[in-house]
Parts: C-alpha cells; structure tokens; sequence
C-alpha cells in the first residue's frame, strides 16, 4: 500500500519535473512543498539485501583510463612546495557577513564499492535503519553542510533496485540507499554526468533519476527524457538562486541509447545552457567539469582548455571538477576561481593509490554587490580521507571537527601530499583558504 508520504512525493514529481527545465521563477514556488514531502518521505528506499563481494580491483576504478601522468602545458603548473602558513591560519570569519550572500558547498565523488555496502549492512544492524544504512559512512560531512546554504554531490554510478543485484568495477550498480544517506546528511542536489554513467543502461540512468527525484535532490547532468534534457540544475538560496552546468568527457567506450541521455564536454554548449540559465533567472552559473586523468595531481589539457574557455567567456560564476579520485590544484584564472579536482567524497581504500583515498570540500561564498553583480567573495577548502574498520569519511582540516578520526600519523601525511597540490597554482596566494568551520561558522 502506497503510504500518505509516498503519495504526495509521488505527485509533487510529477507536478515539478518540468518546472526545472522551464526556469527558475516556477521551481522556487515548489521548494518548500518538495521539502515538506521530503520530510514525510525520510525512510524511502530503505531495503535491500548483501550481494557478493566483486572481482574487481579495490579502490578506484578505471586502471586503463590514465595514470598520475598528465599531459600538461610546459610551465602551466609550478613545482610544488612545502604547506603554505595560509593552510593552518584561521578562517576569515563568518561565511555570509551579509543578506547580500549565499555559499555553496561541493564535495567529490560518491563512488560506493562492495566493501561500503557490506559496512552499511554492518552499520544497518546497529541503527536498525533497514538492511543497509549508509548515513554512518556520510556523517562526518554533516557539520559542513549544515552551515551551508546549498551542498551539491556527485554520483558517479547508477544505483540497482533497493533489494539488488549490486555491481562494483568495473560496470557499476550500486545500492540507491547512498542517495537516501546523501539526502539525509543535507544534500540539495547531485550531478550526474560521469563516465559510468550509462554502465546499466538506461534503465540504470533512469532508475537513478527516479531516486533522485523521490527524495527532493535536484540534478543535471543526464536525463530520463528527452523533453527538458540539457537543462541545468536549478537550487535556491534565500539570498539568490544558483543554476549548475555539468558534462562528462566521455563513458567509457560505451554509447549512450539516446544522444540527449548524458551531457558530454562541449565548450560552446555549456556556455550556451549558462546563458540560457541567466535568461531564467540564475543570479549565479557553476560549472561541473567531469574530466581529467586518473590519479594525477595536475590537470590534463582537457581540463586546462575547457576550464579556461568557460571562465572567458563571462559566463560562469565558478568552475569545478572531479573524475581523478585525487585532490587537484585550485586556480585563480583571470577573476575566475577554478577547482579543478575534488577526489574522492567515499570510496573503498586503495591499496595502490593514496590518493583516491582523499578528497577535498569546498565552500564558495557569492556575494552580491551594490551594482548587482555577483562575485565568489571567498573560497574555502576543507581536505579529508576515508578510514576503514569502520568506513567513514574523515575530515582532516586544522580544526579536526571530528576530532582524531585518522590516526595522526595519516592525518598528517594526507595533509603534507594534498595542501601543496591545492596551493600549486597559487591560490594561496590569491585568496583561498583553508575551512576552518569551527572557527570561521558559515551559512548565509
């Protein structure tokens, strides 16, 4: 029997889903009702049972894809120094100082393997939250999200039906109840253009989507219908309203069913869907770049190029990406801030790369001046590790809001490798700072 909940959810979907593609104006008179069924709806997709463990390698994903090598241009990234002194020096107050503001938070991906599944059936039975339970893995995140006006995932790989089959590498289908764990954590929204994406075809696209959706989380990125397809993700803030643009620069080989089911790096097309964003209505454009080589800790060509055409053409607000599972530099290019690598939000430990073990949150602060002008009037970083027995994603910043969930001896080697490849292209030097978040607050 479908519960009140689920009922309402149900039809505030369908009632809403082509609000996001006709703009913003309509979407934020639906915010609050989407909330109010979220709440009602909090348990949704709890279920599901163990598959068994994968064959495929442990930790990160596509060993064919790249290495730590990049094909770089000559001189395009300085040679990487100790931790600057900016990287323990205190945050530079509250986030949001005024009305005229908004910060949004970003993390890497979300990439479940077997063994994080197996730990949320481990974590289910002492919650009692179903037969897996995925909020332990994600907790960690809540004290940065919560301080955020808007926090915008990544998931990488379609999700199964609640109850499975799940699949690990190399074609992905993993348990839906991460999404129900991102949801619950605070998340607003996800993108969702990777280069797993299409692994379970479009019935796996579509049954992402449909998750998605039933728990209130906007999304761009791919797409269940052609109608509305391209469309950016639309988030409201009370001070101003955001539009995210994102692509993939492939999948793997494989071919999409249809060519308007997943957004592929494309320069002028990003541009054109971020103007058309600010006709709606955005007061700000972000980019999601999903590119780059796996494991590296500079940006490859792609990368540099694609970041830097977006950033010209005035278009775009912020730039970021993920796809590595490593930490990658951050970049103030001409006024335009770039992040062009977030690692990894969860995964299983790799036995090879420490790198796909970390990751790196963000918080950008858009303010608003007297003219009406929107700019990132401060950028924050936050790095952090996954730790195992049990799995959970650890923060690492100078604050240690967790506390001592590393060992210390991790904790400070996950800083003395990821601060210096954040701060290689100078952007301590042009503002960007470490997240401090016990001391600087946030959350406009």
């Amino acid at each position: 029997m479908t519960s009140l909940g689920e009922f309402m959810k149900r039809n505030l979907d369908v009632h809403t889903a082509g609000f996001r593609g006709a703009g913003l104006r309509r979407w934020r008179g639906l915010r609050r009702l989407r909330g109010l069924a979220a709440v009602l709806v909090a348990a949704l997709l709890i279920g599901g049972c163990m598959a068994d463990r994968g064959d495929g390698p442990e930790g990160g994903e596509d060993r064919d894809a790249g290495g730590p090598s990049s094909s770089l241009p000559s001189g395009s990234i300085p040679s990487a120094e100790s931790p600057s002194a900016s990287a323990g020096s205190p945050g530079k107050g509250p986030a949001c100082p005024t009305e005229n503001c908004f910060t949004l938070m970003l993390a890497g991906d979300l990439l479940v393997h077997p063994q994080l599944w197996e730990q949320a059936a481990a974590d289910a039975a002492a919650t009692g939250k179903g037969p897996l339970d995925f909020e332990p893995l994600l907790a960690g995140q809540r004290t940065y999200i919560s301080v955020s006006d808007l926090a915008v995932c990544h998931m990488e790989t379609p999700v199964a039906e609640p109850d499975g089959p799940y699949a690990g590498y190399p074609m992905f289908n993993v348990p839906p109840q991460i999404l129900t764990a991102a949801d619950a954590v605070g998340y607003s929204g996800c993108t969702t253009a990777s280069n797993h994406t299409i692994d379970a075809g479009t019935e796996g696209l579509n049954r992402t989507l449909g998750v998605l959706d039933s728990l209130g989380l906007a999304h761009t990125g791919s797409y269940a219908a052609e109608a509305g397809a391209g469309a950016p993700m639309f988030l409201s803030a009370p001070a101003g309203d955001l539009a995210v643009v994102e692509a993939t620069y492939g999948l793997n080989g494989l071919v999409a069913e249809y060519p308007w089911q997943v957004d592929l790096l494309d320069a002028p097309a990003m541009i054109a869907k971020a103007k058309a964003a600010r006709a709606e209505g955005a007061d700000v454009v972000v980019a999601a770049i999903h590119a780059g080589e796996e494991y590296a800790s500079v940006p490859n060509a792609q990368q540099i190029e694609t970041a830097h055409a977006l950033a010209d053409s005035g278009e775009f607000d912020f730039i970021y990406g993920h796809h590595t599972h490593s930490i990658l530099p951050i970049e103030n290019y001409n006024g335009t801030w770039i992040v062009y690598g977030l690692g990894n939000a969860v995964t299983e430990l790799s036995p090879w790369y420490d790198v796909n073990n970390e990751g790196l949150i963000v918080r950008a602060q858009f303010a608003r001046d007297d003219a009406g002008a929107w700019t990132v009037s401060d950028l924050a970083w936050a790095s952090s590790v996954i730790v195992r027995d049990p799995y959970r994603w650890c923060s690492v910043a100078g604050d240690l809001p967790q506390g001592e969930c590393a060992p210390p001896a991790q904790q400070a080697a996950v800083r003395a490798r990821t601060i210096p490849v954040v701060e290689s292209l100078g952007a301590a030097d042009a503002g960007a700072h470490e997240w401090l978040v016990t001391q600087d607050g946030g959350g406009g």
